[in-house]
């Protein structure tokens, strides 16, 4: 037999490779845009930069280095140059695929950073696999605008894996539910009427404002925003403040919310401030033709008659009066049953007029007497 030459000897001591297989080398020589790998084989391995990573620019040599052990797939046994054509993102990517078909077979719960913000969704990576989220599915309410997720790590299940056809759809959407239910669920275990809870304001609208209570939303009515009166909710609330609130009522899913705390109840020592015959002040909080209502406090109105402005006749409270006017008046009416409260002005003049008339009386007497003296 005859002798095998050492060049003979060293091509069958080598192994042999194929497209599609997974080859393991040592790192011999990093370039910022390719990886030259020693396989065992013939020629070397080389990955080109868009063939280590989907990140564009990428310099290699922070990534890899000489002597390095890492595996690759094989592309190409012969790139047309004598080297063969190797890839560590399809490897990547494959091992991602088969990480990604056990959590849509087991419903994992997966975590990855979102690469791109699409016009119809979402694109995130799992081990170079990538996996779409379309807008709908991004969350349990409808966002227009998703670039506020770019870069951002989210949660979400596989809901349809089909690598062939290249489409492995995420769905985030179904663990917000998940976990809106169970955190409504124990927030209706764990409030009652009368309760005092912290919330967020959600949505602020012209009759009142939403409130997250952590697993539901509760609506404060313009009218439980305080015990005087709100013209406008947007004025007094803004999306995101902190408020602390009292359930007012529950009906099934629905919460009444109040800021009409009983201990600020303004009526509650009303009787004694606002009792017939004290002397107090108040703002011209609005008019009417037969009168004006006053605001002594905020949640307690009263009304100043037009009968009772001035000792004069009065067609109506405008003509003397205008809103936000600080006047001074008498109590001369206190219904604390029907919380209604009566004033007067004219109650204030009346006195000092009679007052004058004594003293006028007085001098004439003693002018009276001087002449008959």
């Amino acid at each position: 037999m005859s002798e095998l030459s050492f060049e003979q000897m060293l091509e069958e001591s080598l192994k042999t490779i194929r497209t599609g297989e997974v080859v393991t080398g040592k790192v011999i020589d990093v370039k910022e845009d390719e990886v030259v790998l020693n396989i065992g084989y013939k020629s070397d391995g080389i990955i080109p930069r868009n063939e280590y990573t989907n990140e564009p620019g990428v310099d290699l040599t922070t990534l890899v280095h000489v002597g390095d052990e890492m595996e690759a797939k094989v592309i190409k046994v012969n790139d047309g140059e004598g080297q063969v054509a190797l890839s560590y993102k399809r490897l990547a990517a494959d091992r991602g695929n088969k990480r990604l078909e056990e959590a849509f077979n087991n419903q994992e719960v997966l975590t990855a950073k979102v690469t791109q913000v699409l016009d119809g969704g979402l694109s995130v990576v799992v081990e170079e696999a990538r996996v779409f989220i379309p807008a709908s599915l991004v969350s349990d309410t409808y966002e227009k605008d998703l670039s506020k997720y770019a870069g951002q790590e989210i949660e979400f299940v596989i809901t349809e894996f089909n690598p062939k056809r290249r489409r492995i759809i995420g769905d985030r959407k179904q663990l917000m539910v998940e976990r809106k239910a169970a955190m409504q669920k124990e927030l209706f275990e764990r409030i009652q009427v009368g309760d005092t809870v912290d919330g967020t304001v959600k949505n602020v609208t012209d009759f009142g404002a939403f409130i997250d209570l952590g697993g539901a939303d509760g609506l404060l009515h313009i009218s439980e925003m305080s015990w005087g009166r709100v013209e406008n909710p947007k004025k007094v609330f803004k999306t995101g403040d902190q408020v602390r609130v009292l359930i007012k009522d529950i009906q099934g899913e629905k919460i009444a919310l109040s800021l009409k705390f009983p201990e600020t109840n303004p009526w509650a020592d009303a009787a004694e401030k606002y009792a017939a015959g004290n002397v107090v002040y108040g703002r011209v909080a609005r008019m009417t033709d037969f009168g004006a209502f006053v605001e002594l406090e905020p949640g307690v109105d009263a009304l100043l008659h037009v009968s009772q402005i001035a000792r004069e006749h009065i067609e109506k409270p405008s003509d003397v009066l205008k809103i936000g006017q600080e006047i001074e008046a008498k109590v001369v009416d206190f219904n604390e049953a029907d919380r209604k409260i009566s004033l007067s002005v004219k109650a204030l003049l009346v006195p000092e007029q009679r007052e004058a008339s004594v003293q006028d009386a007085d001098i004439a007497d003693v002018d009276i007497d001087a002449y008959t003296e």
